[in-house]
């Protein structure tokens, strides 16, 4: 592995998962807890021993360069590295990235100074573990030009997706972008082609592109150079290429999910306090997800009820109930809170006297949820201070708003604090 080079696209301004990414990259949204987007691929990326690593992003990634510089820092003796590349205006191209292609062919001065075999291009949005080793092999094993990573679904929620054909050998033949009705029966292949035993590939007789590409060197820059007008691999480059370039397909069948929108990042945070198996678990021994190492004392917990949760370190939670919920660092939860179905994104850092009384007179509303709050169905993101007595709940149930002066959206009936925000005393959401 040693002769692949990762290229992770940072996504663009992420406007799906406004306002979560108002202040940061998409990559840099937190995750579970404790970690950020970008730590999945990256490390997906370790785990599988490739350790040399681009992050290609253009949109507020200030944040995404602090994470990356503080938590991957490979030894002296290895040439590994993560490293960010942003956009930038030069004579060549006075303007920014234009779509996923665009962005790696910006930089493709500096991909051609690797003596590497294959680019592994990644997205920096998904949620999945996988060893690229398997899949790099593959590539290599059917000589291929391009290998894409597939999934196998089923008739219901095929039309969501772009679709693959692909011939006995696993080629991929035909493309078509969310077909319906015959043209959604015209994409049907043998998926037991490429490993599903039969069962499985009566129930997904389909393949959709996860957004993961290997490229041998010499075809990427190939094709990069000879279409500069095209600026999409998914729906341009790929496509175009199936006819002259042996493209392939690789069956990933395990956990996936695409989390660019607000609903789907709600419901992949909740989904992880599963029992008794949850669909993505962060607890696999031997394929860890890393992030940066924070050195945070322990979660205090103080005459609480908690069920179906997770709790991040350096916590202070009082006398509340917390159900079906993720909190993330440094939260602090006053006594007498419900939180239920609800993400806590937690705090960059703690204020003075960060296990002081809880105090609702102060006229300043401390960090943290304060006294006697409920929230329910919510995101409430970093640093957020929300203040006695306010009611999060949806009450008029409305499935989508915009009230960024008074620091929320709601999204799919989802309520979303912003980063910072100043929830007053009394407050009904």
């Amino acid at each position: 592995m040693k002769r692949v080079l990762g290229i992770i696209l940072g996504g663009g301004a992420g406007t799906r998962l406004y306002p979560l990414t108002k202040l940061r990259a998409k990559p840099a949204v937190p995750l579970a807890g404790k970690y950020r987007l970008i730590d999945i691929p990256v490390s997906n990326c370790i785990n599988s021993d490739i350790l040399k690593i681009y992050v290609l992003t253009q949109f507020n990634s200030a944040s995404l360069n602090r994470h990356l510089a503080r938590t991957y820092n490979f030894a002296g003796f290895s040439d590994g590295f993560v490293e960010v590349l942003a956009a930038q205006q030069t004579a060549e191209n006075p303007s920014w990235f234009q779509g996923t292609a665009d962005a790696v062919r910006q930089y493709l001065w500096l991909m051609e100074e690797w003596e590497v075999d294959e680019f592994l291009i990644l997205s920096g949005d998904h949620l999945y573990r996988m060893d690229y080793r398997l899949f790099v092999e593959r590539h290599r094993d059917t000589n291929a030009d391009i290998t894409l990573s597939v999934v196998p679904i089923d008739e219901k929620r095929a039309s969501d997706f772009g679709l693959m054909k692909i011939d006995h050998t696993g080629r991929i033949v035909d493309f078509s972008e969310k077909p319906k009705g015959d043209a959604l029966k015209k994409m049907q292949v043998d998926t037991t082609t490429l490993g599903l035993d039969a069962e499985q590939a009566q129930k997904m007789p389909y393949i959709a592109s996860m957004g993961i590409y290997v490229f041998k060197r010499d075809v990427l820059i190939d094709l990069l150079n000879k279409s500069p007008d095209q600026t999409d691999f998914g729906k341009e480059i790929i496509p175009a290429s199936a006819k002259d370039y042996n493209v392939q397909a690789y069956l990933y069948n395990g956990y996936w999910e695409d989390i660019g929108t607000i609903e789907s990042f709600y419901e992949a945070n909740l989904a992880l306090t599963q029992q008794p198996r949850p669909p993505f678990s962060f607890y696999e021994e031997r394929a860890p997800i890393y992030t940066r190492a924070r050195y945070l004392p322990p979660t205090k917990l103080l005459d609480c009820q908690v069920t179906e949760s997770m709790i991040g370190e350096g916590c202070i939670l009082k006398q509340c109930r917390i159900n079906h919920s993720v909190l993330g660092i440094r939260s602090r939860v006053e006594a007498g809170c419900i939180i239920e179905d609800t993400l806590i994104m937690g705090a960059d850092f703690y204020e003075p006297f960060a296990e002081r009384q809880s105090d609702c007179d102060t006229t300043r509303v401390p960090l943290g949820i304060g006294s006697n709050s409920t929230i329910r169905r919510a995101i409430i993101d970093k640093n957020a201070r929300i203040g006695c007595d306010v009611q999060i709940i949806n009450k008029d149930r409305v499935e989508e708003a915009e009230r960024e002066n008074q620091g929320f959206f709601i999204r799919n009936g989802i309520i979303v604090v912003f980063k910072n925000a100043v929830i007053p005393d009394g407050t009904i959401i």
